[in-house]
């Protein structure tokens, strides 16, 4: 299916009066052709993901930081940008004055999102700012295909915040493709493959260890050992984070095992690759298979990340890799590249749309893009499937 590009509705813009006396507009603009696509269906025609919007002033002045903060809370007071993500999957924030760690997320957290925590992250993210850390730190050369944000593990954010602080010459995109419309391609073209999934869902077994097990990878502490402090016996390290994977609050549908001595922790988990759009009902595929499939065929470096996450059908048999090999071709029919600019920002609704990174030329430190990640309001729905572990839950509190 080749891939369309046209320019968003002229009519689409947002406009209000901030609390300062210059007003701010968010006027949406075209992308280049390789940076923006129409949506397919199940989207409405002539849906564009991103959405490219920049601030605009009567006097072609450049805003300040506080205008557009002030700016965004009021636009959220109304749920205007949650729509507009829930409709385009996807916003670009081009031309802020954001410039480091600390006002970019200045920028995210006045959305008024919960910030996320990952519980059993299998990446490795210090923090640099509130809520901000980088976005992944593996070799330039690694390949990371399109997925929604932690589909291997029970407890998902809704929102997902990328800045762009430093960007290389070639190279380094970030994919963006629809969730909803790769549903809808999969169901029309591996009806079997579907089927099964709505039926069975998802056994996704995630191997952590004491050491990282391969470059800006994580450790056991980082994943679960919050509690854990200097001076912990054995005993006490194991039921600290056995309590951090209970709050997964999965019950029967996700179990454990120590191996090595306590020095590995294999979790399992049962869980549902469709769900459903809140407001919509429309089914979603949120899944990391087609990422799965590529590291399946990068060699020695893929072959290490692939070992750390296992995903078979939720009954423990193997899916067929001529289902993931398709998912993977029908995912890079519809995704688009986008090519950043220092001080991009790019929004992603994490229920319908999926990311990546792309490789890059030059030196591992000419691309540093930050993440910020928030919760939704709500979790996804329930497809197919009754039973209990099709309806993923909100993790509980410490």
């Amino acid at each position: 299916m080749a891939t369309t590009i046209a320019p968003p509705p002229a009519t689409e813009h947002f406009t209000l009066d901030t609390p300062t006396s210059t007003p701010l507009i968010f006027e949406p603009f075209t992308l280049p052709s390789t940076n923006q696509r129409i949506l397919g269906p199940p989207h409405p025609p002539n849906t564009v993901t991103p959405l490219a919007l920049k601030p605009s002033t009567p006097t072609s002045t450049p805003p300040t930081l506080p205008t557009v903060l002030s700016t965004i809370r009021t636009l959220q007071k109304s749920h205007t940008l949650t729509q507009k993500l829930s409709q385009h999957g996807a916003l670009l924030f081009r031309d802020l004055p954001i410039t480091n760690a600390t006002t970019f997320s200045q920028f995210a957290h006045a959305f008024g999102f919960s910030p996320h925590e990952i519980i059993g992250i299998v990446v490795d993210r210090p923090l640099l700012a509130p809520n901000v850390a980088p976005a992944n730190e593996a070799p330039k050369d690694v390949l990371i295909y399109n997925h929604n944000e932690s589909p291997q593990v029970p407890h998902a954010p809704g929102y997902i915040f990328f800045y762009a602080h430093r960007a290389p010459e070639v190279g380094g995109e970030t994919p963006i493709s629809s969730s909803l419309e790769l549903f809808q391609r999969a169901r029309e073209e591996l009806p079997e493959f579907v089927e099964a999934l709505a039926s069975k869902g998802i056994r996704s077994r995630v191997t952590y260890k004491v050491d990282r097990q391969y470059e800006g990878g994580s450790t056991l502490a980082q994943a679960f050992g919050k509690e854990i402090v200097e001076g912990d016996d054995e005993v006490t390290r194991r039921a600290k984070i056995e309590r951090q994977i209970a709050r997964y609050g999965r019950g029967e549908h996700t179990t454990w095992e120590w191996e090595d001595g306590g020095d590995t922790l294999v979790v399992t988990h049962h869980l549902p690759a469709i769900r459903t759009q809140l407001g919509t009902g429309l089914p979603t595929l949120f899944t990391g298979l087609a990422a799965y499939y590529h590291r399946s065929v990068a060699g020695a470096e893929g072959e290490k990340r692939r070992n750390v996450t296992q995903q078979l059908y939720g009954d423990g048999t193997p899916i067929p890799e001529e289902y993931i090999k398709k998912l993977a071709e029908i995912t890079e029919e519809i995704r688009v590249l986008h090519k950043w600019q220092r001080g991009d920002v790019l929004v992603y609704d994490n229920v319908i749309a999926q990311h990546g990174r792309q490789p890059w030329g030059g030196e591992q430190g000419d691309r540093v893009v930050l993440a910020s990640l928030f919760d939704g309001e709500e979790v996804p729905g329930r497809y197919g499937s009754e039973g209990s572990w099709a309806q993923v839950v909100k993790a509980l509190d410490d």
